[in-house]
């Protein structure tokens, strides 16, 4: 065997090993801080956790119907989900009462998204800020540390660096004042902050209105210098800032675009409810003319009182937009937020799903209540904006009827129960592989321990990182693994055996065995893979966890057979008890079935003729006895021979016969 073909499993193997390691140090260190456990998270089925019924009511008065409360659920679900809570069971009670059991110690926070209704806002922009001040000030750093390198290498040109360090470039809107550098090439947060904020000059940040610049929810007049600076230090591509929370409807507030873009925005008490809304509706557009075109649009229909609010506000866009555009060709006005206060901003849960203003093709403002958002929308996009814009016109909100801890529907007895059916299957599968594979079973069991480390490496780890919470049904997908894991196996040492009786030497079997069984592997182990997505996305409740451990089984089942299965069994053919294919190998001729007296090589040559030999002379003996028994009469047939010819063998006088 060449030193190349043991080196490269080699290396997978020791990569396998390291990863194992790394992945066991950063559980363990996770639960040393407290960040963690070493054993995963329970679902309510094993561990319980706490039940809350809610009952729905409608702020109008109106008749609750089955499909607002079919869409509170969904609400419901997409928050708990947002925050990172897995296996949470949400149904229907009752007729109208919500049950969410969410397992474990829920946190306040988690507790207060399921208890608070959904609303959505349209409300007014008052600034838009398209950059916290860290990434201000990180791209103002870059720009000075640029131009002191331009100055130090060239001392005629410090005199304009120092200028142009001033004008550093920053993603802001034109009108807001530039942070002005210092002699030392150094800009913090908080000075861009500070800056930005300053709008009267006076060195302060000051939390008093700022001067009133109209008499509607758009006036500078509900902001303050110090809103300007938290929205300025307010990072709103953290994840922390994204997960949505209940704001005042009646004050300005500060909030990130729900994206994930960064924008920012300030903006003023709202001018109209969701609950004003009663369509949502996604497609293509058509035009005045009544073509339909390829551009997805959402459409909005508000009731009376939406109407009305809807009127008075497009009025008072359409005229910041008129004097945006009429300042941006004068060089009279400087600083002029007219532009941004041309938007208005739809909020749910706090987040903004969009600023949008008007089009150049309107130039009335909208009396009959019918809107029609256009922008780049693919059709997931517009249908995602459609039902938001559903969800937050839901005129419902929650009285919450009972809140208490539940105990385990199943318990840990349940466990306990499933993991000893686990490990007697285990066992009988250890049995059956000594007794079919002997000593190759070696490499069978290591596989299965490794995938089993793996597997609940993967799961505690999930545990950590997403929430995840390992349901009895999810344990069943465990357990299945093992059948996977061993289903590997079996096809990779099937295609050995196939090699060796085609009269490939022991080593070359290994390889060509692999090349072949990879296929059949990798092929077996998609086909699970995509059935354990398609379930998981179809499925709910326990389901879903049954096919997420199915899934993450499936990964790790091929992650073994690369990185260590295949590794081992060529790593085990550097020992004489298996290379030479002794008789309680599993690698021995006999069980192979080989052909050729040279796939054990040299050395195994008179081991090969011994065990031929003895075929043959087994089989030689099987043969005479057979004759034996054949030729050799009967008692009764010998004293008949005897009594007619006493000189005459038995043989002859059966022949004579």
């Amino acid at each position: 065997m060449s030193s190349k073909q043991i080196k490269h499993p080699g290396r997978r193997l020791l990569v396998l090993l390291v990863v194992i390691a790394i992945g066991y140090a950063a559980l363990a260190l996770g639960a040393a801080t407290h960040r963690t456990s070493m054993t995963p998270g329970l679902a309510l089925d094993l561990e319980g956790g706490t039940q809350i019924i809610l009952t729905p009511t409608t702020t109008d008065g109106s008749t609750i119907t089955d499909e607002d409360v079919q869409q509170a659920i969904e609400i419901i679900r997409q928050r708990v989900d947002a925050s990172g809570v897995a296996e949470a069971q949400i149904s229907r009670q009752g007729g109208q009462n919500i049950v969410v059991a969410l397992p474990g110690q829920p946190s306040q926070e988690t507790l207060e998204l399921v208890r608070t209704s959904a609303v959505l806002y349209f409300r007014p922009v008052i600034r838009i800020i398209q950059g916290s001040a860290t990434a201000i000030a990180q791209a103002q750093n870059q720009y000075l540390a640029k131009a002191a390198a331009s100055a130090s290498a060239s001392p005629q040109a410090s005199d304009a660096a120092t200028q142009d360090a001033t004008s550093a470039p920053a993603s802001e809107p034109a009108q807001e004042p530039t942070p002005q550098a210092t002699a030392v090439p150094t800009v913090t947060a908080e000075q861009v902050a500070q800056t930005y904020a300053d709008v009267n000059q006076d060195g302060t940040i000051s939390s008093d209105p700022l001067p009133a610049t109209s008499d509607d929810h758009s006036s500078d007049e509900w902001i303050t210098e110090q809103m300007i600076y938290d929205a300025y230090m307010t990072d709103c591509t953290a994840a922390d800032n994204l997960t949505g929370v209940s704001q005042d409807p009646s004050k300005a507030v500060i909030s990130c675009a729900k994206d994930g873009s960064g924008a920012t925005y300030i903006l003023g008490p709202a001018d109209i409810a969701g609950t004003d809304i009663s369509r949502a509706s996604s497609g293509l557009e058509t035009t005045s003319q009544g073509t339909t075109t390829n551009k997805w649009v959402v459409s909005l229909e508000f009731d009376k009182k939406g109407t009305d609010e809807f009127a008075a506000v497009s009025k008072r866009l359409l005229a910041y937009r008129d004097a945006a555009a009429a300042s941006a060709s004068t060089t009279t006005q400087t600083g002029s937020t007219d532009s941004q206060k041309a938007r208005f901003a739809i909020v749910l849960d706090g987040l903004t799903l969009m600023a949008s203003g008007f089009s150049s093709d309107v130039t009335t403002p909208i009396t009959d209540g019918r809107v029609q958002i256009s922008g780049s929308f693919t059709q997931a996009q517009a249908n995602t904006l459609a039902n938001q814009l559903s969800f937050g016109s839901l005129p419902l909100t929650f009285t919450v009827q009972s809140e208490q801890q539940i105990s385990a529907t199943l318990g840990i007895e349940q466990l306990r129960h499933g993991l000893i059916a686990g490990l007697v299957g285990f066992l009988l599968i250890i049995v059956y592989l000594a007794w079919q594979y002997r000593g190759l079973a070696v490499v069978a069991v290591t596989s299965l321990v490794a995938a089993a480390g793996v597997t609940y490496l993967a799961i505690a780890l999930l545990s950590w990182a997403m929430g995840y919470r390992l349901s009895l049904a999810g344990v069943a997908g465990l357990i299945i693994s093992i059948g996977i894991t061993m289903d590997s196996f079996i096809i990779y040492f099937e295609r050995i055996r196939d090699e060796v009786r085609h009269g490939r030497t022991l080593v070359a079997a290994v390889d060509e065995g692999w090349s072949h069984a990879r296929q059949t592997i990798i092929v077996s182990d998609a086909v699970n893979l995509l059935a354990a997505v398609v379930l998981y996305f179809l499925a709910v409740g326990g389901v879903q966890g049954f096919a997420f451990t199915l899934g993450v089984t499936t990964v790790v089942d091929l992650a073994i057979i690369v990185f260590f299965t295949h590794p081992m069994m060529v790593w085990i053919l550097r020992f004489r008890f298996f290379g030479q294919g002794h008789r309680w190998s599993g690698l021995d001729p006999e069980h192979l079935g080989a052909r050729s007296l040279a796939a054990y090589g040299k050395g195994r040559q008179s081991a090969i003729d011994s065990v031929t030999s003895s075929l043959a002379r087994r089989k030689a003996e099987a043969r005479a006895q057979a004759r034996q028994a054949e030729d050799e009469p009967s008692p009764e047939h010998d004293q008949e021979a005897d009594a007619v010819d006493p000189g005459t063998t038995s043989g002859e006088e059966g022949e004579d016969k």
